[in-house]
C-alpha cells in the first residue's frame, strides 16, 4: 500500500468518529484514537525533518544502521508487537486535536510526502541522520520509515476501535 493509500485510510476512518469516540481512553495508559492520530501524523513530520536534514548534509556518514535497524529494514516494517515509549510529556500525544486538525495534519505529511518523492532518491545515500534505535539512516530510509510507521499503527487502530463503548 502506498503511502497516499495508507494516508487516504486513515483520513476515511478518521472522518467516521465522533469527537467523544476521537477522545475516548478506554484505560490508563491506552491512547484515543486521537492520540494514535496525533502520534502517526508528528511522527511522520518528524522523520521528514530527518529526510531534509540528510538532503542538507555536506559530510557523508560512513556508519550504519543498529541490528534493530537493519532487521525493520529487511523485513520492510515494523515487527508486529506493542512498542512502549518512555513516559513523558514528550511521548503522550495531544488528545484535544478536532477531526479538522488531525485532517490537516494528515494533509500536510501527504503534500511534504508527495513533495520529497522525486527527490529523495538523489539524495547521496552516505548523508545520514541517526535515530536512536535504528542507527544512522539516509533520507530514503526515513521516508520509508513514514509508510511503515503508518502501517504498524493500522494494529492498533483496530484495537483502539474494538475498545469503543459507544
Amino acid at each position: 500500500m502506498s503511502y497516499s493509500e495508507l494516508i487516504d485510510l486513515y483520513k476515511t476512518n478518521l472522518k467516521r468518529y465522533s469527537i467523544d469516540q476521537l477522545r475516548y481512553v478506554s484505560e490508563q495508559g491506552v491512547w484515543s484514537l486521537g492520540q494514535m492520530f496525533d502520534h502517526v501524523i508528528l511522527a511522520a513530520l518528524d522523520y521528514l525533518v530527518q529526510v531534509q536534514r540528510c538532503a542538507s548534509a555536506s559530510e557523508e556518514q560512513r556508519q550504519g544502521k543498529t541490528e534493530a535497524g537493519d532487521q525493520l529494514f529487511n523485513a520492510g516494517s515494523f515487527p508486529p508487537i506493542k512498542i512502549k515509549l518512555p513516559d513523558g510529556p514528550e511521548n503522550t500525544p495531544s488528545n484535544s486535536e478536532t477531526v479538522d486538525d488531525l485532517m490537516r495534519g494528515f494533509d500536510t505529511v501527504l503534500k511534504r510526502m508527495s513533495e520529497w518523492e522525486e527527490k529523495v532518491h538523489t539524495i547521496n545515500p552516505n548523508y545520514k541522520v541517526r535515530h536512536d534505535g535504528f542507527g544512522w539512516l539516509n533520507a530514503r530510509e526515513w521516508y520509508e520509515l513514514v509508510g511503515m510507521h503508518f502501517r504498524h499503527h493500522l494494529r492498533q487502530k483496530v484495537e483502539l476501535e474494538q475498545k469503543l463503548e459507544f
